[in-house]
């Protein structure tokens, strides 16, 4: 009887042995599954991230292009023009122009009066004078824009200096 109870015996420890092992292997595919799903999920979000942000800034290269067009219209207003209805062609042209740009997500940047900012303004040009403070945009030479919040173009100005 003895025999027969060893051959249980290494049989049942024969079975635990292959269920343990099978319980362990279990849980590793388990944490792999659960580690691909949270890998997959991470590309998902990265994905729809770099989609908005590509959607988003699309137009920021045609709105770059057209950039001179609006300088050059906005120089032509300053012309002073022989036939009233041109000039108020020309303008009524600009202001659609520029009205459709604002809607795209162009925003001027204001410098006239303003403190110069190296990440909003190029310096062209430094003058010195006693009539403003240090570091004040005097002039702009080319305006400079935003797209969305993001710097489009800088603009170029004059500043004032008092050394």
């Amino acid at each position: 009887m003895t025999i027969d109870n060893t051959e249980t015996n290494n049989t049942d420890q024969a079975s635990a042995e292959a269920l343990s092992a099978l319980v362990v292997e279990r849980d590793e595919l388990k944490e792999l599954l659960l580690r691909r799903q949270a890998e997959f999920d991470n590309f998902r979000k990265r994905t729809e991230r770099e989609r908005s942000e590509y959607l988003q800034y699309a137009g920021m290269e045609l709105v770059k292009d057209l950039l001179p067009v609006l300088d050059d219209f906005d120089r032509a207003l300053k012309i002073e023009c022989s036939s009233p209805e041109y000039a108020k062609g020309v303008e009524m042209i600009y202001s659609r122009m520029y009205e459709t740009m604002k809607k795209m997500g162009l925003e001027p940047v204001e410098s006239v009066g303003k403190p110069f900012d190296p990440h909003m303004h190029q310096a062209v040009e430094r003058v010195e004078t006693a009539d403003a403070e240090d570091g004040t945009v005097l002039a702009e030479f080319q305006r400079g824009y935003l797209f969305k919040g993001k710097m489009l173009r800088p603009s170029m100005v004059k500043v004032a200096s008092n050394s």
